[in-house]
């Protein structure tokens, strides 16, 4: 008789252990479930073009010279800034994301994070930047992120994105700003060489979007999106690529004068190959052939970064300018 209770008495304890353990297990699950959503509300791959414009343009600001610790504090400010501005994103695009197969596991698409606790979230990132910036750097920086987020949800998101085809062509120049916050953060001021390379990123990322958008032009005619592979044949699109490559790869040759024959090669050598991948689209595209647009979509970002790496090792280097020889 107790054997048996004694059994029954290890059988409900038993029962009890794995209760706990089942409910501790998915106590965690959903607390892990909940940080990935708030990450992602970030978007963690866009920001990557914060690191590819910000470091080197810090580099160039300051030749020869490393300070890791600013460069630390303002790519900490400039990805609190950007993840608040893709965050407040997130909670304005909500409605047209659960419509597009693209995005439609975004976090508030999903219902994962709600809309007040992304909205807040989005807010706590923007003060938590511009404190960084302020702190760490100088008020300037701080500004020109707090503008950037200012013009990214209020003027592209929220005006331009669903209203005209230029949307990505003047709402681009959002991405252009970690050029101008780098500068700023080094030397307190904005010159003509941040400018010039606002100007590259600027010009970079209408092919670079619309190679994405001839992709998924199904997903943006179904959100109301007016894309212009959405709006325009394929024939248009692409030659609008090619004018803007080539005004993105003579931006990047200005720069030339304030660097050395590093930087030089490397602007030329992967502007040429980039405008040629470009160019070869468009004339396949004019033949009819069948296109593969997200190679472009990719390949511009390894343009970019190769661009930038070469600038970076140019600034570290620091080898007499080519104007030196003049």
């Amino acid at each position: 008789m107790s054997g048996d209770l004694s059994a029954a008495s290890r059988g409900t304890h038993g029962s009890t252990e794995t209760m706990t353990t089942t409910s501790g297990d998915s106590l965690l699950s959903r607390s892990k479930a909940t940080v990935l959503a708030y990450v992602a509300l970030t978007k963690p791959r866009v920001i990557e073009l914060l690191l590819v414009a910000t470091i080197p343009v810090m580099l160039q600001a300051d030749r020869g010279h490393v300070d890791i610790a600013l460069i630390a504090a303002t790519l900490l400010g400039g990805w609190l800034g950007a993840g608040s501005a893709n965050t407040l994103n997130m909670v304005a695009d909500a409605d047209i994301d659960q419509k597009m197969k693209r995005t439609a596991r975004r976090p508030l698409a999903r219902h994962a994070v709600s809309t007040r606790s992304a909205l807040i979230f989005g807010i706590l990132l923007w003060i938590g930047s511009f404190a960084v910036l302020w702190t760490a750097a100088n008020l300037l920086s701080a500004l020109l992120v707090t503008a950037t987020i200012a013009f990214y949800v209020g003027v592209y998101t929220m005006i331009l994105k669903r209203r005209t085809w230029q949307n990505v062509v003047w709402g681009g120049a959002a991405g252009c700003m970690p050029t101008l916050v780098g500068w700023a953060a080094v030397t307190g001021t904005i010159g003509w060489q941040p400018i010039v390379l606002f100007l590259v990123i600027f010009f970079w990322t209408p092919p670079h979007t619309w190679a994405l958008a001839m992709r998924y032009k199904e997903d943006y005619r179904a959100a109301g999106v007016p894309m212009l592979p959405v709006i325009a044949t394929e024939e248009r699109v692409t030659r609008q690529m090619v004018y803007y490559t080539w005004a993105t790869v003579v931006s990047s040759l200005i720069l030339i004068a304030g660097t050395s024959w590093i930087y030089a090669a490397v602007a030329l050598a992967s502007g040429g190959w980039f405008a040629s991948r470009v160019q070869k689209l468009y004339k396949e595209t004019r033949a009819g052939a069948e296109v593969a647009p997200l190679k472009i979509f990719l390949q511009s970002n390894e343009y970019l970064a190769i661009l930038f790496c070469g600038l970076a090792i140019d600034a570290v280097v620091n080898l007499p300018l080519v104007t030196s020889y003049f």
